[in-house]
């Protein structure tokens, strides 16, 4: 079976669509560019099957290349024989490939092959082969002491060598235990003589044990690092009740036809079968399948956050309103940025309004007259420290001061200090201080999430699940591909857009990006998307990917400013000559453009596919595909953890997404825990089908661990009694042990869940 075929077996599509796919990407085509203008050519496959398809092309081809090597080393060992050929070329994972290759790889000198020198391989043969000969006698007949075989005990001991290698090198036997070992082994957790109190967050894990199978992601990484702090020992075995056989010893004697029948090689062959499992087998598939969970646990992982950054990069945008955003601070003050629609900073100040100076009206008296220059529609409070204060800052501004017409609202600032301090930042504000450029993009991600937080390292943003213990190269491919695939699906404004969000547009990277933007500053704003092919080094291919996503507003050229591909600029004015219209006029004008029957405008260039999405963006040019802006309002009086209580209505933003909850800002500094259980009325397989990151929601208190700084949530607000503006609290939390002891106890599975989540 070819790639293509297999490839298209496993994602339910034709051979032609994989093709097709593989000859487009090997011609340097880009995902985004395939999946919205070559869908005649896929078939209509979509984004998220590109980028499966491109996965597993890559490690295809990687095991391709394995295979290639093998062959050439198995070959030149003349080995190679037709139907081992034939196996090789028949698996199709990297594991099953090794099996095979396993006793042709050339290894350190083991102690088989040194029996096998010393002429012991036909001792353990007859063995084998016939369990009625008597192991002594036979071994008797081997004995040589110029090789080492001094009596009985060695000749037996190196027979026994040979055959546990020859068990422990069988693939298929192998195999056979590595499917029965995961679908049966159990993973005992232990905590390490002497570690109890440095491990204390991994208390959880000091007792555990659970089917390897079932570990969810969450929980395996968290073994994991217990295991890399060398706080946790891992171990995989089944469990064996006593006096009964272990049943892999009992799969690798039956794999040989050995058994007992008071035979007089009986006894020695089943040892031979328990050291076989102890020393070679149980450890080598102990890692195998240790290394299987790891690795699809960081999938998992890896998957959540690249769902979790789709989610907040694609947040709706507040858009272009001149926006102040505050970074606050207590003791180094809170500090001020205003930009302009477009993102261009216009103003910076840094006030003192909290103590230790306490300049609360000189504070304001700074905004009023900053908010008022530059006519200030927006107010972006940043979500760290002081967050809150600053917060009732700005209301104070609003009530003394009526007429400003702002709106305030707070913003995460997860990674703004990352942003601050980084080499894009320096480039852009060369001379502004570093803690100024954080209340920069505190702004501009209220304006445009994913044009400012495409500047931050993904890592920094904070919506991973053990980010930090995962497949570095595998997560940094997978978060590109995800801004990469956000980037293109809303499209960039090429005379505002940044070198940083350009680079992620299809067809182009940075270098690219500063060239666009080098040529704007030269020549002036783009009219039209013909001069992008007067950038340097901005060839015919280049220009083929990226042009359907660079946008041109107010250009000579309506469709600039749209989706449409240049490349299919001539059906639009096919459709506007077909219907006397001209083509501003046609733009826009949705009971003409419904009316239409996008078959008469197929023909051998454009097929349906083409001609209908050409049609919906001919509707509403340019639309973002992004949600409607809608913010949180965080209760008033409701600023740190000490003021929740049971039962408390609140709404607030969800930060974060796991396999096992969602974390919600309510604004008391402390995010909260949904618990998946708690998410809705109904059996939650995953969170993301009920919220996501940057959604707003309105939650209930259900605990409150003041000490540990633990707030549990729930969704399930149809029992409650009470509404937020009529809530009495029934208890406050407290620090004593009995708080604790309750939250523990009585609601065991949030509790897990966030000793986990961390």
């Amino acid at each position: 079976m070819s790639i293509a075929q297999l490839i298209a077996q496993e994602l339910s599509v034709n051979t032609k669509q994989v093709d097709t796919v593989i000859s487009l990407l090997d011609e340097g085509s880009t995902v985004p560019f395939i999946a919205r203008y070559r869908k005649e050519k896929t078939g209509g496959l979509d984004d998220g099957q590109l980028r499966m398809l491109d996965e597993r092309l890559q490690y295809l081809r990687e095991l391709h290349k394995r295979r290639e090597s093998i062959f050439k080393a198995i070959e030149e060992q003349g080995k190679l024989s037709d139907e081992l050929k034939a196996k090789l070329n028949k698996v199709q994972t990297r594991t099953e490939l090794e099996d095979l290759y396993l006793p042709y790889k050339r290894k350190r000198r083991t102690k088989a092959q040194m029996a096998r020198e010393a002429g012991l391989e036909p001792l353990a043969n007859a063995l084998l082969a016939n369990a009625n000969l008597d192991p002594e006698t036979e071994a008797t007949k081997f004995l040589n002491p110029e090789k080492g075989i001094a009596d009985t005990k060695a000749a037996l001991d190196g027979a026994r060598q040979i055959l546990m290698e020859q068990f422990a090198e069988n693939p298929s036997l192998i195999g056979e235990l590595r499917d029965y070992l995961w679908g049966n082994g159990v993973l005992t957790a232990k905590v390490l003589k002497g570690k109890e109190s440095e491990g204390e967050k991994f208390k959880d894990y000091f007792e555990y044990q659970e089917m390897i199978k079932k570990i969810p992601s969450h929980r395996a990484l968290a073994l994991f690092r217990g295991r890399a702090e060398k706080i946790l020992s891992l171990n995989l075995d089944v469990n064996v009740e006593t006096g009964q056989a272990h049943p892999c010893q009992e799969k690798i004697a039956h794999s040989y036809g050995i058994k007992d029948q008071n035979r007089a090689a009986d006894d020695w062959l089943l040892d031979t079968v328990r050291w076989a499992w102890k020393v070679k087998i149980h450890s080598k598939l102990d890692i195998d399948l240790k290394m299987r969970l790891r690795e699809q646990a960081e999938q998992e992982a890896i998957n959540v956050f690249s769902q979790n950054l789709s989610d907040l990069l694609l947040a709706a945008p507040a858009g272009d309103k001149a926006t102040m955003g505050l970074d606050p601070g207590i003791r180094t003050g809170v500090k001020v940025a205003v930009v302009d629609g477009t993102g261009k900073l216009l103003d910076t100040a840094t006030i003192y309004p909290h103590q230790p100076r306490n300049q609360w009206d000189q504070s304001i008296e700074t905004l009023n007259r900053l908010a008022k220059r530059h006519n200030v529609e927006l107010v972006s409070i940043g979500n760290g420290t002081a967050s809150r204060e600053t917060d009732k800052l700005v209301a104070d501004l609003l009530k003394r001061y009526p007429d400003l017409k702002l709106a305030k609202l707070i913003t995460s600032e997860a990674g703004a200090s990352v942003y601050s301090a980084s080499e894009l930042a320096a480039k852009e504000f060369p001379e502004l201080d570093v803690s100024l450029r954080g209340a920069v993009s505190i702004a501009r991600r209220l304006q445009d999430p994913l044009a400012e937080l495409v500047k931050i390292e993904p890592k920094a943003i904070g919506v991973g699940q053990y980010q930090h213990d995962v497949n570095q190269v595998q997560l940094s491919r997978s978060l590109d591909s995800t801004i990469e695939d956000c980037v293109n699906k809303v499209g960039v404004d090429v005379n505002t857009a940044s070198a940083a969000l350009l680079s992620h547009i299809a067809g182009l990277n940075l270098g690219l990006a500063e060239n666009i933007i080098a040529y704007r500053d030269e020549n002036g704003a783009f009219t039209n998307r013909k001069d992008l092919k007067k950038v340097k080094r901005l060839g015919p291919k280049a220009f083929e990917q990226a042009a359907g996503f660079l946008r041109i507003r107010n250009g000579e050229n309506p469709l600039d400013a749209s989706a449409v591909h240049p490349e299919a600029y001539k059906v639009v004015a096919k459709v506007a000559q077909a219907t006397g219209t001209k083509l501003e006029d046609l733009i826009g004008q949705s009971a003409l453009i419904k009316s239409l029957n996008p078959r008469d405008y197929v023909d051998d260039n454009f097929g349906l596919p083409t001609i209908k999405d050409i049609l919906a963006e001919l509707d509403k040019p340019g639309r973002d595909p992004r949600p409607e802006f809608v913010t949180a309002s965080f209760k008033e009086g409701v600023d740190s953890i000490t003021d929740l209580y049971e039962d408390m209505l609140l709404e607030g933003v969800v930060s974060n997404v796991t396999n096992f909850g969602a974390f919600v800002d309510i604004g008391v500094h402390q995010d909260g825990l949904v618990h998946i259980s708690q998410l809705a009325d109904r059996f939650v397989k995953d969170p993301r089908d009920v919220v996501k990151a940057g959604d707003v929601v309105k939650v209930k208190v259900q605990e409150v661990d003041i000490k540990r700084k633990r707030i549990a949530l729930t969704m399930k607000l149809s029992e409650a009694k009470a509404t937020a503006s009529k809530s009495k609290p029934k208890s406050r939390p407290t620090n004593n042990s009995s708080n604790k002891a309750s939250y523990s106890s009585g609601n065991s599975a949030m509790a897990d869940a966030f000793r986990r989540a961390r």
